[in-house]
């Protein structure tokens, strides 16, 4: 098979620095293995999504040149799907039901990714007077290895550094870790090119691959902006959105972010055709965060 990569944010607002970051090292390497490019928009959370976000994006990416291949995927319109798999793990003895609230949990300690380790309560059953609210994915204590492109080898256990996680949630919305697996495997995702404030949930998603019968793509996982604070570059934290009429000057920035600093001289319309031609992930930075430039995504006069 081909390379096949793909794009996947969420609609919560439009693309900024960071965002910019992960896309166009997706593109980059995908094109500069002639594969396919395909674009996902990870709209489970619906709580979360800005009205007309999604949109914006598409035109962002269109203004600066990032062209994808084939239909946006649309995971809130893929619940069947997502279904079928919990599903299947159910068959085959792999999930089960917990009724424990985050409060209840509050006291174990903290994961990997900050959140609390899972301490099993409702793994045997239900306990009195609980109902269920979400479904757990049952872990195991042996060690999942991958070669990040980037950051290199990784070794996680997933129950000692996450404990069982939930793919149901007690909203009824399933979880990133689910469709994020049945999305890569439907779309023939051979390569994910992504931020690093991701690679701690490879793990788990190479154990759901595994559980059920699907291939494991390739990771790499590129340095995620951070602000002068080393809080993740986001709508939050004040990130302003990429300025399609200075897209030049992002694009610029962002190859000098991930390694590959342009001719200072190169015209806007030349930089796509510069990179594809220089690409070469081993330059990017072998680092989970990095600063990123004082004046990125601001709007230029």
């Amino acid at each position: 098979m081909g390379y096949v990569g793909r794009f996947a944010p969420s609609p919560t607002g439009p693309l900024h620095f960071g965002s910019l970051v992960a896309a166009l090292a997706s593109w980059l390497d995908a094109r500069a293995a002639g594969g396919r490019w395909l674009l996902r928009m990870e709209d489970l959370d619906k709580p979360r999504e800005q009205p007309g976000a999604a949109d914006t994006i598409l035109r962002q990416l269109e203004s600066l040149g990032l062209s994808w291949d084939g239909p946006v995927m649309v995971q809130s319109r893929r619940d069947a799907r997502y279904r079928a798999a919990l599903q299947r793990l159910a068959r085959e003895g792999m999930t089960y039901a917990c009724g424990c609230t985050r409060r209840e949990i509050a006291d174990s300690a903290l994961g990997i990714d900050g959140a609390h380790i899972y301490p099993g309560t409702c793994r045997q059953g239900l306990p009195p007077g609980k109902v269920a609210r979400a479904i757990r994915v049952r872990t195991t204590p042996q060690p999942i290895g991958f070669l990040d492109r980037v950051q290199g080898e990784c070794l996680q256990s997933v129950e000692h550094a996450v404990g069982d996680f939930v793919i149901l949630r007690a909203d009824g919305l399933f979880a990133y870790q689910l469709a994020v697996v049945i999305d890569d495997a439907d779309q023939g995702i051979t390569d994910v090119v992504r931020g690093a404030d991701l690679i701690d949930s490879t793990a788990r998603q190479i154990l759901l691959q595994r559980q059920l019968g699907l291939a494991t793509p390739r990771y790499a996982h590129v340095p995620v902006a951070v602000t002068a604070g080393g809080e993740k570059l986001s709508k939050q934290s004040g990130a302003a959105p990429i300025d399609a009429a200075h897209g030049g000057v992002a694009i610029a920035r962002a190859l000098l972010f991930l390694g590959h600093p342009p001719p200072a001289d190169l015209p806007p319309r030349e930089l796509l055709s510069w990179a594809l031609a220089h690409w070469d992930i081993r330059r990017v930075p072998r680092a989970r965060a990095l600063p990123a430039p004082t004046d990125a995504g601001v709007r230029h006069p």
